[in-house]
């Protein structure tokens, strides 16, 4: 019998209802309380509280007024926010066997689909195979090591855009990115211009991040709105799911088929995919996990990416004392005959300083994505229940911006990490940016890696500085999208080539 539209609101309400009475209970029987936080409306809880964008300052306004340990409650769902990495690392780190879940994310994770990607896997078996293959193959520097190589080479032909266009920053940072994991993830070349793979992994990427920021869309706090057809009023979510998740789809299948048609010829590079797919009379499970690993390392490696590198040069062009600083340690170890490489890693502490500083300063996943507590816990003396959503504010004034941990939390300052001066050396801040416990991001070598070769080589051949027009120095602003993945907003700078020779050395043979 066909749903009226009287059926679906007794249905509807009748889910909302239990909802609400099941949060009821729980509190009445709860052995402690909850951690602080502002206080909600009856039913709805602190909906209204909920931040439309930028969440991660009213998280750490929350933070300055109730502690390290926050909460609020929307629609029953408590939301325990930690705004320090002391009460992060307690909880997330030292709990991990309780506190590794993910939630269920109804418009990311089952509408579109992301809950089969590493990132909403759930804790269990397949989360755990998914570990043991990227730790096979980019988990450990020894095994990493086959990839570098790809790494600089794609770093170079980067500098070679930048040069021809250096108005398009933002787009030789996308593109760079995509080629890098694409040769990791599945041996591929992108091409030079309008790659459609490149341009598959942008899309999914955004959307993704749109799809799982905390409060974006109202499914994920009433579950019961997931069973609404389309054409209900109020139900265009579910036309925005339909064709987010074809794209997931392409994004995962496409790259995927190409690595087995490049297999079957016998022509298929070393890469993150052909070397699980050498094994002989895979499963359908098997390659499920391949597949969707493989996924996860080309989506979650292509967008974070080009927030840090973008972020990189935002740096250079507000603090011109930095640069002077990073090229002259290059130029005294590496030289002005050729670019640095991997293997001078080492040997430059302050360009190694300034990628540590790009992660602290503009926090690529500001709030990180959500952990849930698969039992009841007493922490502090607050009781968490089970079912909380944990959100590790990484921006926060008390983790990557606290000012008795960082002093001048807001300034672009490498010479923190030294060991020198009154106070020593400021914690390295990629123990947070690359989250916690069992969820700790398994491509951050990865990632650093590329952060560090795209900062040394820039360095090395580029003057980057603030954007004159018409006479008038256009100030860049740092100021950051909203979103799970966060990138700093659209800005202008002028960059050009230190010297011919530098001109030199980006136009050489990049296969050198």
């Amino acid at each position: 019998m066909p749903l009226t539209f009287i059926n679906i609101l007794d249905i509807c309400f009748a889910f909302l209802l239990l909802f609400l009475l099941k949060g009821l209970v729980q509190r009445w029987n709860q052995p402690a309380s909850l951690p602080p936080g502002p206080k909600g409306l009856p039913f709805v809880g602190n909906i209204l509280d909920m931040p439309s964008e930028r969440e991660w300052l009213t998280f750490a306004h929350w933070g300055e007024q109730w502690g390290d340990i926050t909460s609020v409650t929307l629609m029953g769902q408590p939301l325990i926010i930690l705004n320090s990495a002391k009460a992060a690392a307690e909880m997330l780190d030292k709990k991990s066997s309780i506190y590794s879940d993910r939630p269920t994310l109804q418009m990311g994770g089952e509408l579109i689909g992301w809950k089969n990607t590493l990132a909403l896997l759930p804790y269990g078996d397949r989360f755990r195979r998914f570990r043991r293959l990227f730790h096979r193959c980019i988990g450990r520097h020894a095994s990493m090591n086959q990839y570098l190589p790809s790494e600089e080479l794609e770093t170079r032909r980067f500098l070679r855009r930048v040069l021809i266009k250096p108005g398009d920053l933002a787009a030789h940072i996308r593109k760079t990115a995509g080629a890098i994991i694409l040769r990791i993830s599945h041996g591929y070349e992108v091409q030079e211009d309008n790659d459609p793979f490149v341009e598959l992994a942008d899309k999914a990427t955004e959307q993704f991040s749109i799809a799982t920021a905390p409060g974006g869309f109202m499914v994920d706090l009433i579950p019961a709105l997931r069973h609404i057809p389309p054409w209900f009023p109020g139900a265009g979510f579910q036309k925005v799911a339909t064709s987010w998740s074809a794209t997931l789809i392409e994004m995962v299948e496409q790259p995927y088929s190409f690595v087995k048609q490049q297999m079957s010829a016998g022509i298929a590079p070393v890469s993150f995919t052909s070397t699980l797919l050498e094994t002989k009379s895979l499963t359908a499970e098997e390659e499920f996990d391949i597949k969707w690993s493989s996924a996860s390392l080309y989506s979650g490696g292509a967008d974070t990416t080009v927030s840090a590198i973008y972020s990189s040069f935002l740096a250079m062009a507000l603090h011109p004392e930095v640069v002077r600083k990073a090229q002259a340690e290059i130029d005294a170890v590496v030289g002005n005959d050729r670019l640095p490489i991997f293997s001078d890693r080492d040997r430059l502490p302050y360009v190694n300083a300034f990628t540590k500083e790009v992660l602290r300063w503009n926090a690529v996943v500001p709030t990180g994505v959500p952990h849930r507590v698969i039992q009841d816990d007493i922490h502090e003396g607050y009781f968490i229940p089970k079912g909380s959503l944990v959100i590790a504010n990484v921006w926060s004034v008390r983790m990557t911006h606290d000012p008795r941990i960082y002093p001048d939390p807001e300034i672009f300052d490498p010479d923190r990490y030294s060991p020198s001066g009154d106070k020593g050396a400021q914690p390295d801040p990629r123990d947070v940016c690359f989250g916690f416990g069992r969820r700790i991001c398994p491509g951050s070598h990865l990632a650093d890696a590329s952060i560090f070769i795209s900062c040394a080589m820039s360095l090395a051949v580029f003057d980057v500085s603030k954007y004159v027009e018409n006479g008038v120095i256009i100030e860049p602003v740092h100021e950051n999208t909203t979103g799970t993945i966060s990138h700093p907003k659209p800005f202008k700078c002028t960059i050009k080539p230190r010297s011919q020779k530098a001109v030199s050395l980006i136009m050489a043979d990049e296969r050198k």
